[in-house]
């Protein structure tokens, strides 16, 4: 019975350690941040917001002379950091819009933890700040995990929001995570959930979601699951030919002027 028992046990006691070690490690497998200095990002007229001692986006201001359409805070993906994402300055600065590239605590020059609790607490405090420094109208933008943190942010600051536009969203973490990893009881593991659904009901602004066809890392009928849960108004793009991460390169100024007249109420 000892000879038979043994290999079980030890099978069982592999299982554990490979679960706990699941546990701790999640951060690891979810925030992928990339450090950088203000001054390695602050490039091409991407200016430090509020300032350079208390970094916490980078502001591009619109182009021409005309005042600002109104302000875009945009929350990015678990890789790398703010300044990598200055596609959608240069798109939507040029379609008026005063742009802010969020950071997250832990990545790029800041300082802080990483965490659903953390960057969502950090996200809705930007959210405020940009509305006090600049009036409505606005805009957040959320793409992948930044979709999570801008649902749960905005829903948190709802009176600041004129619309949120939610880019290769998940419903809720669970979700991806059991995609992913269908072996694991990640119902049972996962510390940070970043729930869309539950954070978004009676949310009550533009909602526009957007899933790319061909997604390999959030698959697309995750975002169509959040859309169907969502109250009006609401509107979903697919955009067919794209993937994660080469979405931006599917859309053009015309695509992005009418997602904006949707979040704005201006369609």
């Amino acid at each position: 019975m000892t000879q038979v028992l043994a290999p079980v046990l030890k099978f069982v006691l592999a299982c554990v350690i490979g679960l706990a070690g699941a546990a701790m490690f999640q951060d690891r497998l979810l925030y992928f941040p990339a450090p950088a200095t203000v001054v390695e990002m602050a490039t091409g007229g991407l200016q430090p917001w509020p300032s350079a001692q208390d970094f916490r986006a980078l502001l591009a201001q619109p182009a021409g002379t005309a005042a600002a359409r109104g302000t875009v805070l945009v929350f990015h993906g678990n890789a790398g950091h703010a300044g990598h994402r200055r596609y959608y300055a240069d798109i939507l600065a040029q379609q008026g819009f005063r742009v802010l590239l969020a950071e997250y605590p832990g990545y790029g020059p800041r300082g802080g933890e990483t965490g659903e609790r953390s960057l969502v607490e950090d996200a809705a405090d930007s959210i405020a700040r940009a509305y006090r420094a600049f009036g409505a109208p606005v805009v957040v933008i959320g793409e992948s995990l930044g979709a999570g943190v801008a649902a749960a942010a905005a829903a948190r600051q709802r009176e600041a929001v004129a619309g949120l536009m939610l880019i290769t969203p998940w419903d809720r973490l669970i979700s991806v995570a059991s995609y992913h990893y269908p072996w694991l009881p990640v119902r049972w593991l996962l510390r940070d959930r970043y729930d869309s659904v539950e954070n978004l009901a009676g949310f009550g602004r533009p909602v526009l979601v957007v899933v790319a066809a061909g997604d390999k890392v959030v698959p697309a009928r995750l975002g169509l699951a959040l859309h169907e849960s969502l109250a009006a108004p609401k509107r979903l793009l697919t955009l067919e030919a794209a993937g994660h991460n080469d979405w931006p390169g599917r859309v053009d100024p015309r695509w992005w002027q009418e997602a904006m007249d949707f979040v704005l109420g201006q369609s």
